[in-house]
């Protein structure tokens, strides 16, 4: 299901490289945004800080491989004995000038993205065809997508008539001081202990010879450190939070647990 929010506060967000700079440009300059980035990196958190940093609404959509155009533009509903016209999350998003986000956009079906070549070029309008109407986007309206571009392949991605209506942007996971300071701010745990899970992530993510689908994010970071903020001992966190969620292969974790008995020793 779709998500709206209009959040007063700002949500934290450590900046890397320009990335809210850029944001912010594209958004006045009434430009689409494509963000690439591992799972985990922070995408989301950063469409919510920019949205609520410019004062605009946001419409998440979290895209799967059920998700059609209707489900996205809006569908006739039949109710007491009379046919309505919804507004799906998109439309209700170009109505109301607020920031539309699509989530992994490439997991939804190929005539979803159709949908929005319209909008993402200059037209910037929504044809509705099953009400005739053609809504025209206003200059607060933002459509951004992301995806992860480690899972494409040439049943998902996006076609160059997609990719090109937009401008992209690639994040990957923070540097060193960065993620420390966003698992600080995020768990409130020491900077010892913050310190020891930025340690596992950058020794997680030189590992070569693990058949891993993804690597430590930052996210599981975060999930670890907030195990560990409630009294957790390290390695039980680290084990809960990072290890299982990484695989369900038992030779794997087992690998995964000697290192981080290697880091750490017997550190609780």
């Amino acid at each position: 299901m779709p998500e709206t929010a209009l959040v007063a506060a700002i949500p934290f967000y450590a900046e890397q490289h320009g990335e809210c700079t850029l944001f912010e440009h594209a958004w006045k300059k009434q430009l689409p945004l494509l963000i690439k980035g591992p799972t985990g990196c922070g995408k989301t958190r950063f469409v919510e800080h920019m949205a609520a940093r410019l004062g605009r609404p946001l419409i998440t959509v979290s895209c799967h491989d059920d998700l059609s155009a209707a489900d996205l533009v809006g569908r006739f509903l039949i109710g007491n004995g009379s046919t309505v016209w919804s507004d799906g999350p998109l439309a209700r998003a170009v109505r109301s000038g607020a920031i539309c986000y699509l989530d992994e956009v490439v997991e939804a079906r190929k005539d979803t993205t159709v949908v929005l070549h319209p909008l993402a070029d200059d037209r910037r309008i929504l044809p509705i065809e099953r009400t005739g109407e053609q809504l025209l986007a206003p200059p607060e309206f933002m459509l951004v997508i992301s995806y992860n571009p480690g899972y494409q392949n040439l049943l998902k991605g996006l076609k160059p008539s997609t990719r090109q209506r937009f401008v992209a942007l690639s994040m990957g996971y923070p540097r060193p001081e960065v993620e420390l300071a966003i698992v600080q701010a995020e768990t409130s745990i020491s900077v010892t202990q913050a310190t020891q899970l930025v340690q596992l992530a950058r020794a997680l993510r030189a590992l070569t010879d693990h058949d891993l689908e993804e690597t430590a994010s930052t996210r599981l970071l975060v999930s670890a450190g907030r195990l560990l903020a409630s009294g957790l001992p390290l390695q039980t966190a680290i084990q809960a939070a990072i290890i299982d969620a990484l695989t369900d292969d038992i030779p794997t974790a087992q690998a995964l647990g000697e290192l981080v008995r290697a880091l750490f020793g017997n550190a609780t």
